[in-house]
């Protein structure tokens, strides 16, 4: 008698509590942020790394990005995959963004989507490029994103960074990616912004002590010695380069991320986005990296 009324309330549980459904929705990283830094093309390596947040079914509880990170942390927070950001990318023909070098080629590449302006402070306006990626997401504003988002700029008045968590989201990546003679500033209230990487060209100090693990992307690049002479534009990109490199060095001093990557971005210069699959191929390395630590926390 006792073992049938056992049989009987086990039935019963089983009838009445559903089995659990599979739930294949991506999980979130709730402890981890990640900053995504400045470099111009090398930045096409965050794709990668955020590739493997997909692989993993994660997503990171806070991005924050300077300049090219802007970009793709912008695109990443609002909803794009990194595939679908490769994608964006992969639209991008020719010989992509090299201004001296053919930038107004034929067919959609970087030089149909930007126009001059030089009498406004840049050799390049960036607005029609920043049209064409607004038309990949239904995001307009920060408030719109799926993922919390900091873009830094730096204030030309006060050569400090100012941070923009809200408003408008194109204007923000607009001042973030402000590189001086190259794109016009921005106007925000009475600030005038530049390239967020002048001030903090890797912001992952601005996750530390929010969240429990902090990953930061370093694609600020290096220079390889060479036989062959400098060019105007290869000086001029990278003493960007150089002072960016040097910020970072000091702010690694003061305080190391849980996990600090630096893909290789070796021969990779600032413009040279018409590379992008040479560049998601350099990145590897690091992103096996970022693989394992994703696993192990």
């Amino acid at each position: 008698m006792l073992r049938h009324l056992i049989t009987t309330f086990a039935l019963f549980l089983a009838l009445a509590i559903p089995a659990a459904a599979e739930d294949n929705t991506p999980a979130t990283a709730t402890d981890i942020a990640l900053a995504l830094g400045s470099g111009g093309a090398g930045g096409l390596s965050h794709i990668a790394m955020l590739g493997v947040f997909d692989e993993l079914k994660q997503k990171p509880a806070h991005i924050s990005g300077t300049s090219v990170g802007a970009v793709i942390g912008a695109l990443y927070a609002a909803g794009l995959s990194a595939k679908e950001i490769e994608a964006v990318f992969k639209e991008f023909n020719g010989d992509g963004f090299d201004v001296l070098q053919g930038i107004w080629d034929s067919g959609l590449s970087i030089g149909n989507l930007l126009k001059t302006s030089i009498n406004e402070g840049g050799l390049l306006d960036a607005s029609n490029f920043l049209d064409y990626l607004a038309e990949q997401v239904e995001a307009e504003r920060f408030e719109d994103l799926q993922i919390p988002l900091s873009i830094v700029a730096t204030d030309y008045w006060t050569g400090e960074a100012v941070v923009i968590e809200e408003g408008d989201l194109f204007e923000a990546i607009a001042a973030s990616m402000a590189v001086p003679g190259l794109f016009k500033p921005v106007t925000r209230g009475d600030q005038v912004l530049l390239d967020g990487g002048l001030a903090n060209p890797l912001p992952y100090q601005l996750l530390m002590g929010r969240y429990d693990h902090v990953i930061a992307i370093d694609v600020s690049g290096v220079r390889e010695r060479s036989e062959e002479a400098a060019g105007l534009t290869q000086y001029l990109f990278k003493t960007f380069e150089i002072m960016q490199q040097s910020i970072i060095r000091q702010m690694r001093q003061q305080d190391e991320p849980d996990l600090y990557l630096k893909p290789d971005t070796g021969d990779i210069q600032l413009l040279h986005f018409n590379r992008l699959n040479d560049i998601l191929e350099k990145a590897q390395p690091e992103a096996e990296k970022l693989r394992e630590f994703l696993r192990s926390h």
